[in-house]
């Protein structure tokens, strides 16, 4: 029988060191979705095969006071745009995910797209399970009155840049603003019905590729959900949070936070203040990150990433 190789202590020590250096050169970021992602479907393979997600799916029936997993698994695609049902279940598919994942999900950074910034915070433990879930079906009912109070939308805006889209916003009379800056080139604006229409109009004569108007409920992300932002800030500020595990890039500011009151704040800004996620990541890649997984119904952010840097790995957990 061939005998184990001795190695010297200096070497063991080495070969730590090249492994510690290895883990600072490939840090994983967890990035989660936010609405839009959804499908028929979404979690009812992690019921059917996961004891723990089940638990956790059935506790969430309990919350909410209905059974939303009749409605993830086998609803209809009109069931599932519904805000009030929407919102909680990307957050419960996401979240969820993320627990069964045991020691696979060890991140040294979060991030989550709008509604997905609930996910990455609770995944980080900065919120529990329960509160995290109670905070996005307020958040959602909330955002829900606002956008019957009066006519809005968005818009996807192509190939112009940011600065441009920007400038025609500032010039339309009524409310319409940039939303979501989601990777260069590909910019949301939201708003009023009527200053959606004129700034498309302007944006398509400035040489956008495209400038439609998005099947949404509302205006997102604008001055529109104000009433949403006041009645939401009321609950946060009711809801217990710690620190998290790790630093999570929070939307309005596209930098990472650690400090529960400062999250609290950037959670309340965030229903009427613009998703930086392109800035997000760049500033992600900035501190490390060399590998972006997402969890989650779809693959949106994803692509997103690699709009915003080729050179990164990015995948995926459905």
């Amino acid at each position: 029988m061939s005998k184990i190789p001795y190695f010297s202590r200096k070497k063991r020590n080495f070969a730590l060191l090249l492994l510690h250096i290895y883990y600072l050169l490939n840090m994983k970021a967890f990035v989660f979705p936010g609405q839009g992602a959804q499908f028929v479907g979404m979690g009812k393979d992690l019921y059917d095969n996961n004891p723990v997600a089940r638990e956790m799916f059935e506790k969430a029936n309990e919350v909410l006071g209905f059974r939303i997993t009749d409605l993830m698994f086998e609803g209809t695609d009109e069931d599932l745009r519904q805000t009030k049902v929407t919102q909680p279940a990307i957050f419960l598919h996401s979240v969820i995910l993320a627990k069964t994942l045991g020691d696979e999900f060890k991140p040294e950074m979060t991030a989550g797209h709008s509604l997905g910034e609930f996910s990455a915070l609770v995944a980080a433990g900065a919120l529990n399970f329960e509160d995290g879930l109670r905070l996005v079906s307020a958040r959602a009912q909330a955002m829900q009155k606002a956008c019957e109070l009066k006519p809005s939308t968005m818009a996807a805006v192509l190939a112009l840049p940011d600065e441009k889209v920007e400038e025609i916003c500032a010039g339309i009379d009524g409310v319409v603003v940039c939303a979501n800056y989601n990777c260069p080139g590909q910019l949301v604006i939201s708003g009023e019905e009527p200053a959606i229409d004129a700034a498309c109009e302007q944006l398509l004569a400035a040489g956008a590729k495209r400038a439609l108007k998005l099947k949404v409920g509302g205006a997102f992300h604008s001055p529109c959900m104000e009433p949403a932002r006041a009645e939401l800030a009321e609950a946060i500020e009711k809801t217990n949070f710690s620190v998290p595990v790790c630093p999570v890039y929070q939307n309005v500011d596209a930098k990472p936070h650690t400090d529960p009151e400062e999250i609290k704040a950037n959670l309340v800004a965030q229903l009427t203040a613009p998703v930086r996620w392109t800035q997000s990541v760049q500033n992600m890649i900035a501190d490390g990150a060399t590998e972006f997984v997402e969890l989650g119904p779809g693959k949106v952010l994803q692509g997103l990433v690699l709009k915003i840097n080729r050179e990164v790995a990015v995948s995926g957990k459905q």
